[in-house]
């Protein structure tokens, strides 16, 4: 069975995009089998892996609604073994339509439980909100990536969502664990990059990966280019951080198996 990684934060700008589309990639790369489940009605995930919005058959929406199948909507990549589940706009009314249902908080993980055996890892690109789609991803999720911008507010956007994560055990999904935390644009001139690194290494320990995501140019091209950094430039330091990123999620899989 699949193992399924939330990669989330309320706060905007923080890298969850960027972190979720070369995490999938990477891990596809290592000939790993990856569904990428864009959760964000903004549809940054969708467009960045070349997906035309605008022109969807379907999309994660109409999954949720049951207006059509997970089989009707996942999408192939250009990458082996990379599929996709893209989201659109509509996705806010599905927030909305969520209210009403029964076991709303879980109606994600309902959605998904006939496809997560085709797959090694499954993806969840939250929205920088922690509502009922946030709150979905969470309910369905084994794991927990949080990317953390080395900047001033970093710790207190942390502690919000910890606490998020902590009510979400408590009332829906009690093994909800986090992966560990990211950090993402960092920058090695600046004392304050390094001050946030020491601060939350400090606190947290071994909840934090040992990949740092660096501030760099090809991160921030490539999704113009509708690609993952692999795809667009593997010697780049962000495709190398991600790489590294996903050995390390690979690990805690194998060892969580033991």
């Amino acid at each position: 069975m699949g193992m399924i990684i939330a990669v989330a934060n309320q706060k905007g700008g923080v890298g969850k995009t960027t972190t979720a589309i070369n995490l999938a990639a990477s891990l596809a790369v290592a000939e790993k089998k990856v569904l990428l489940i864009d959760v964000d009605p903004q549809g940054n995930t969708t467009s960045g892996l070349q997906v035309d919005r605008e022109h969807l058959s379907g999309s994660l929406y109409d999954a949720l609604t049951e207006h059509k199948t997970l089989d009707d909507i996942i999408r192939k990549t250009e990458l082996p073994g990379l599929d996709l589940i893209p989201a659109r706009v509509d996705l806010v009314g599905a927030e909305l339509e969520l209210i009403q249902m029964p076991y709303r908080e879980s109606v994600l993980k309902r959605t998904i439980r006939n496809v997560v055996e085709r797959y090694d890892y499954l993806l969840l690109d939250c929205p920088p909100s922690l509502g009922l789609l946030t709150l979905n991803a969470l309910t369905a999720a084994d794991s927990v990536i949080i990317p953390v911008q080395c900047e001033y507010y970093a710790m207190e956007g942390l502690g919000q969502l910890l606490k998020t994560v902590e009510r979400v055990r408590e009332n829906y999904n009690p093994d909800l664990r986090i992966e560990g935390i990211l950090f993402t644009m960092f920058d090695g001139r600046t004392n304050l990059s390094q001050q946030v690194v020491r601060e939350v290494r400090s606190y947290f320990k071994q909840q934090v990966f040992k990949a740092v995501v660096p501030r760099n140019v090809a991160l921030a091209e490539a999704p113009s280019h509708g690609r993952p950094v692999l795809l667009y430039s593997i010697d780049s330091a962000g495709a190398q951080a991600y790489l590294s990123l996903a050995k390390e999620v690979m690990t805690h899989a194998e060892e969580g198996a033991r």
